[in-house]
């Protein structure tokens, strides 16, 4: 194969000039100002024309950011969940999306506070952790991870009121209280009797030990407050009552 090398091919004015036959491969290289590109034709970027050679001014799109949920865990019943983040646009498309089955639960209704906080009404009607989709009005969307629990709060078993009389500075032996989906139990008001204690459990917890303290009779009125594993709460009030008679309210010699 011959080679041929030169610096320039000039054609006189008028001529056709040829170079190889058809299905020759010519390769080569060359800048092309865009002074030379202008009115030659046009391409399309984010659907705006731009003529080759031209230029073009690209608006950002901006797009909706979540940080948190308050409160992160609701029951099936209608509530409000206040979604804090950035860029929010009055009125957001908020939407909860179980995170197994993919089912999607559309809020039933959105409030616009600002461009950092919204606050969607959801009612759930399926027990299931759940991503939150929000997209402004103009498209921009954004999908979290799974950050809103939908679960049942405790229910409380144990009736209200009163958990019995006893002798003054006697045993109580073993009260039991129970509420279904309880991981625990502590004093929510009020004060248990001197020498009782609340021993917390998983689904029930008891009250123990020997009354100490009282000197006459007394009813001791306290809360219990009972809490699941997505920290939501359910309050029973309760009381204890201890009973002194003579012999034990004053001695006789």
């Amino acid at each position: 194969m011959s080679e041929v090398k030169v610096n320039k091919i000039s054609p006189r004015s008028g001529t056709t000039v040829t170079l190889g036959d058809s299905g020759d491969t010519f390769t080569g290289s060359q800048t092309v100002a865009n002074a030379a590109l202008q009115g030659s034709g046009q391409i399309t970027i984010n659907g705006q024309a731009v003529a080759l050679g031209g230029s073009i001014t690209l608006t950002t799109e901006t797009r909706p950011t979540v940080s948190g949920i308050s409160p992160s865990a609701i029951e099936n019943t209608q509530t409000a969940v206040v979604i804090t983040g950035t860029n929010f646009v009055s009125v957001p498309l908020v939407t909860a999306i179980n995170s197994t089955t993919g089912a999607q639960f559309t809020a039933d209704e959105v409030s616009f506070t600002s461009s950092t906080s919204i606050t969607a009404k959801f009612t759930i009607s399926v027990d299931a952790s759940y991503k939150l989709y929000v997209e402004n009005p103009d498209g921009n969307a954004v999908q979290t991870g799974a950050i809103l629990t939908v679960s049942d709060a405790p229910a409380w078993q144990t009736a209200a009121g009163t958990l019995g009389t006893f002798a003054g500075g006697s045993s109580i032996s073993t009260i039991t209280l129970t509420a279904t989906n309880s991981t625990g139990m502590t004093v929510q008001s009020g004060a248990l009797p001197g020498g009782i204690t609340l021993n917390s459990g998983s689904g029930s917890s008891t009250l123990t030990g020997t009354e100490s303290g009282a000197s006459a009779d007394t009813t001791f009125n306290f809360t219990i407050r009972a809490t699941d594993a997505e920290g939501q709460t359910a309050d029973r009030a309760f009381s204890l009552t201890f009973t002194f008679g003579a012999n034990n309210s004053m001695s006789f010699n």
